[in-house]
């Protein structure tokens, strides 16, 4: 993809920027490589560069902040370090600047909770997980957490930077593996992330009396979001999520499912945990979310890795349940085969129970497979991968 100028830009990306310790040719090098690349490999839902947020928002705020624009072509060092095998000297120079110039503005109370420090803070805790770095990860993290808190909470961010109230609660929960921040309610009241508008839209009744929900022990909680993401992703009731509607949805569901208490409202005293079905289905809907929504700013593998045990030991615990025999079962294993696509020996096992179910089920071909998704949960934008996941397994069938 070629360098174009961003939209809206009154000034020139090469000539006005924050002096470095690098040579000129190689911060516009850099520069260049976080225009034209690692702008969309952080925002892939996007990939016109007239409206790529990291273009045209983040750049100019990179461009009148030195700590933002030393953390932003740090991410482009690191990109071309890593293709090159040969150490990190340079990315390492301009993560001691980075961290130098965040320090400098968290001293100030006029700067330290800017949209600018946010963006810089939360973007080095993605960069020091990702190098294995996790304490240094979670420091950053800690210190997001409280400038979000003295905001006002997430949705008051988001008032002044939509890209920023994305971006800090879905890295922070990738790099930690859990929620870092609360989620409003279904009518959007609370300092939480906000739900969107289609789901507030969506009727509270689950609608689960008949089909393969009739006799399974669903809990409330659980149902209550799965009822919601049907209403959504039925093609007859609603227009079809634009990638940032897409991306909402996805952080708020995620982040709703991962917070239900351990207890399922209305439990008794004795009910200590959830059934296993509703759990079964609530590790599967985080992981369709994350298949449906893909990679964005930094990568979800570290969760989906840990969704994808908890997956499994639900199915297992539901070995001998007649619910797993049947298209909640297929819809399970279907979305474990497609999460672990990259993961051999995961993808394996979800394989083996897909095989299982397929002999049992007596089914043959994808749209056998497909009949039974659709009656839990589907979304068309997942057909590829599902798809090829299950061509894969009937190939493996005598």
């Amino acid at each position: 993809m070629g360098l174009l100028a961003p939209a809206d830009a009154a000034f020139d990306p090469f000539d006005s920027y924050p002096a470095t310790r690098l040579p000129r040719v190689h911060v516009q090098r850099l520069m260049q490589h976080f225009l034209s690349t690692i702008a969309f490999q952080y925002y892939p839902l996007d990939l016109n560069m007239e409206s790529n947020p990291f273009v045209v928002a983040w750049w100019p705020l990179a461009l009148a902040d030195p700590a933002l624009f030393h953390v932003s072509i740090q991410t482009a060092s690191l990109d071309e370090e890593l293709r090159a095998q040969r150490g990190f000297p340079i990315s390492e120079l301009l993560m001691a600047d980075s961290v130098s110039l965040v320090r400098r503005k968290i001293a100030d109370s006029s700067l330290a909770v800017q949209d600018e420090t946010m963006n810089a803070v939360v973007t080095l805790a993605a960069i020091e997980h990702g190098k294995g770095n996790f304490e240094a990860s979670q420091m950053h993290i800690d210190g997001v957490k409280r400038m979000v808190d003295v905001r006002g909470g997430i949705s008051q961010v988001k008032r002044t930077s939509p890209l920023t109230a994305r971006m800090v609660p879905w890295v922070s929960l990738l790099v930690t593996g859990s929620p870092q921040f609360p989620v409003q309610d279904d009518d959007g009241f609370g300092d939480g992330l906000s739900p969107i508008t289609q789901w507030r839209l969506a009727p509270s009744t689950t609608g689960f009396d008949t089909g393969p929900f009739s006799d399974a022990a669903i809990d409330h909680d659980v149902a209550h979001i799965l009822s919601r993401l049907r209403y959504i992703f039925e093609p007859l009731e609603q227009p079809r999520l634009t990638n940032a509607d897409l991306h909402d949805l996805t952080c708020f569901a995620v982040h709703k499912l991962l917070l239900l208490p351990e207890t399922p409202s209305g439990g008794g005293a004795g009910e200590s945990s959830r059934p296993a079905v509703s759990e079964c289905l609530r590790y599967a809907m985080v992981l369709y979310m994350l298949v449906l929504h893909g990679t964005t700013y930094y990568s979800h593998v570290h969760l989906v890795m840990a969704v994808v045990q908890q997956l499994q030991k639900q199915i297992e615990a539901l070995a001998e349940s007649p619910h797993l025999h049947g298209p909640l079962g297929i819809w399970a294993v279907s979305v474990g085969m497609a999460s672990a696509a990259d993961m051999d020996d995961a993808c394996a096992w979800f394989m083996e129970q897909g095989r299982f179910l397929a002999r049992e089920l007596d089914l043959v071909t994808w749209d056998d497979v497909l009949m039974q998704l659709q009656s839990v949960l589907w979304s068309e934008g997942n057909e590829p991968l599902f798809r090829r996941q299950w061509i894969r397994l009937f190939d493996t069938i005598p």
